[in-house]
């Protein structure tokens, strides 16, 4: 009982509890309205918390989508995951969602990007609108390179020489690309090339990258990659590559069910960082959504071909399921 006597009451436990989470007022305001220390009112908040005197709750689906990056951070053993919740008013518009995804890799890589560091980038819609939100006020002199050669059959807009351009402008930083186109007639017009003295700059450049920044296209279960019908490949080259079974494409590269690229003659033509060499950049991130690429990007995982991914929630969501389904990541499965 005397013990008690030397105890803050339970009411004044109260009172701090009630002015610091539900009034917004500091602790120093909190220490001057209860006449008592600063280092009294932290003691008090932390009483309130250790009696279950107050509660902390996430709320769905926003404590789902923490759950999901969990899940998917332990099964492929990756770096970070980033789960976009979905919009709460029920905009399920594939823009919409794509933008959302494409905000959050945004402010990951703002967040992470330090000036020693050499970010490769690849083309695509997504990372078209990633750039859109970087912020300009945020200026890191970082380098940036492209991490193939160029599409000139996709909008200008989405060009990777473009992408690069605009986001070297967005941090300030020094930009390479590769102008040239990123699939050559012949091995041998590409091994020519890449003798060339700035070509060949620029891949020394990839053994030194530090951070990748990239979309990811899908083959299966239905070719809704752009590669799939951008006038990129002839009908002749895209049945070649079809009888390799590609699930999906990443930097011009092509790869199969395990993430493994699809040896399709296409490979020795295509001016882009090589899949080894992509495999050894320290952080890769994949930003993508729509749950029709969870099978691509599964096997982009069998592959070791990500270790950061910003994902919407149904993209999520139906991976882990897969997961469930198919959970041996070297099995080849389905």
């Amino acid at each position: 009982m005397k013990s008690e006597v030397f105890n803050q009451s339970r009411c004044a436990v109260l009172r701090a509890a009630n002015l610091y989470y539900m009034e917004g007022c500091s602790q120093k305001e909190i220490a001057e309205r209860l006449a008592v220390s600063v280092p009294t009112v932290s003691r008090l908040l932390k009483r309130a918390k250790e009696e279950g005197l107050i509660s902390f709750v996430i709320p769905s689906p926003y404590r789902e989508c923490l759950a999901l990056e969990t899940q998917l951070r332990e099964s492929y053993g990756l770096e970070e995951v980033i789960v976009v919740p979905p919009d709460p008013e029920g905009d399920r518009d594939p823009m919409a969602v794509k933008r959302a995804v494409a905000l959050e890799g945004a402010r990951y890589i703002q967040r992470v990007i330090r000036p020693h560091d050499i970010l490769g980038v690849a083309w695509g819609g997504t990372m078209y609108e990633l750039i859109q939100y970087l912020n300009p006020c945020q200026r890191t002199e970082a380098t940036f390179v492209t991490l193939h050669g160029s599409i000139t059959c996709c909008s200008g807009k989405f060009e990777v020489n473009t992408l690069v351009r605009r986001i070297a402008m967005a941090f300030g930083g020094r930009q390479y690309a590769l102008a040239a186109p990123g699939l050559l007639e012949s091995p041998q017009q590409l091994s020519a090339l890449r003798r060339q003295r700035d070509i060949a700059h620029i891949f020394s450049l990839f053994e030194q990258i530090t951070i990748s920044a990239s979309g990811i296209g899908s083959f299966f279960p239905q070719p809704t990659s752009p590669l799939s019908h951008l006038p990129y490949l002839s009908e002749e080259e895209f049945a070649s590559l079809s009888a390799h079974h590609p699930y999906g494409d990443l930097m011009l590269r092509f790869f199969d069910q395990n993430g493994a690229e699809c040896a399709s003659e296409l490979a020795a033509r295509t001016l882009a960082i090589d899949m080894e060499t992509y495999r050894k950049i320290p952080h890769k991130l994949i930003v993508a959504s729509g749950f029709e690429k969870a099978y691509t990007l599964q096997a982009a995982l069998r592959g070791s071909l990500a270790d950061v991914l910003v994902l919407d929630y149904a993209l999520a969501l139906t991976l882990v399921q897969l997961d469930k389904v198919y959970p041996d990541i070297g099995s080849g499965a389905p």
